[in-house]
């Protein structure tokens, strides 16, 4: 079995890339590979130029940062940071000075003394990071780190990863399957599956133009509806149509569809917010009952049962809608993407 089928990426200098899917889609393992901890059977790893295929974790120069912090019980929080730089042989007066900067820096300096556990699990990986950005490193290698924080937690300390990177404008290759982790911290992100990158690109652009149906329904909460309908050729276009719609599919998309070969059946994908509850009779619009109502506090999520599916469609909090209730909804022009169904690639 291929645990990591022919990736090849390049980080740029200062940059935040995030390898972002599923679990077992190969994100850890490539992450390993780049830094030494797995063999790799093909291809080559390159960090600042220099070929590092044949060379171990040691040899590297990267740092890496893992789920479970890996800390050592037994060391103080100083002596966890100062661990790298002491097996490397650098002067005493060196290591305290390196230590207490990377402690100030993460606002650890009076937990010095102290063991790992009598932290806080975001303490814990706080020492974590500094203990990785003491060496001052080529690269970060970052593997879900916060995944054993609490939410509350998780949400604040992106935010201070994010800005410490930037600070310190070291390349960053950071693991994790949460897509908003990845929408808010990332320079970049590469969205893996099955062991192969299925698109690079910036988070706005991942979500506004997938590249296929696996990423448009893997970024974005709730995710794109991913709609099964039938092509239909008419006078005046081509029409995407199912048991709920029929849509009329604008010029530029249904040239696309003409130009791509696709007949017969269509994935049509539509954002929950590109789903608009419209005035009855207005053009384009269907009719349909709400399935069932999902109140989220800033907002709503309404369902509608589509074959055997749910379309998602949000809405603004102060909607006064309920299950049963017929409505009328219409897709924002523009927003409407269609999907090959066998292979997945976006048409348009």
């Amino acid at each position: 079995m291929t645990a990591v089928d022919n990736v090849s990426f390049e980080v740029k200098e200062g940059e935040f890339l995030v390898l972002l899917g599923p679990s077992g889609s190969g994100k850890t393992t490539t992450l390993r590979c780049i830094a030494g901890l797995e063999e790799i059977d093909d291809g080559e790893v390159y960090i600042g130029g220099k070929k590092m295929n044949d060379l171990p974790p040691s040899e590297r120069d990267v740092a890496m940062v893992f789920q479970s912090y890996a800390l050592y019980p037994y060391m103080t929080v100083y002596d966890n940071i100062a661990f790298p730089l002491k097996i490397r042989k650098v002067t005493a007066e060196e290591v305290d000075a390196r230590v207490k900067e990377v402690a100030e820096l993460l606002r650890i300096g009076h937990l010095l003394k102290r063991k790992p556990k009598q932290l806080s699990g975001g303490e814990q990986q706080r020492v974590a990071v500094g203990r990785a950005i003491v060496r001052r490193p080529k690269v970060f290698l970052m593997d879900e780190p916060l995944s054993n924080l609490d939410a509350k937690l998780r949400l604040y300390m992106r935010a201070e990863l994010k800005k410490l990177q930037k600070d310190l404008k070291i390349k960053t290759i950071y693991v994790t399957h949460d897509q908003a982790e990845a929408m808010t911290m990332a320079d970049r992100v590469a969205v893996f599956d099955k062991g192969r990158i299925l698109q690079i690109d910036s988070p706005q652009r991942l979500y506004d133009n997938p590249a296929n149906a696996f990423v448009a329904g893997f970024v974005g909460a709730p995710a794109m509806n991913l709609i099964t309908c039938s092509l239909a050729e008419a006078g005046d276009g081509i029409y995407c149509e199912n048991s709920l719609f029929r849509y009329h599919l604008p010029d530029p998309l249904a040239q696309a569809v003409r130009a791509s070969g696709l007949k017969g059946k269509a994935t049509l994908g539509v954002r929950p917010e590109d789903v608009l509850l419209v005035p009855d009779g207005t053009e384009g619009s269907f009719k349909c009952a709400i399935f069932v109502v999902e109140p989220l506090g800033s907002e709503m999520i309404i369902d509608i049962k589509v074959d055997d599916v749910l379309m998602k469609v949000k809405e603004q909090r102060n909607t006064r809608l309920e299950a049963g209730e017929q409505v009328s909804l219409a897709f924002r022009p523009g927003s409407v993407h269609i999907f090959d169904p066998a292979s997945g690639k976006a048409v348009f």
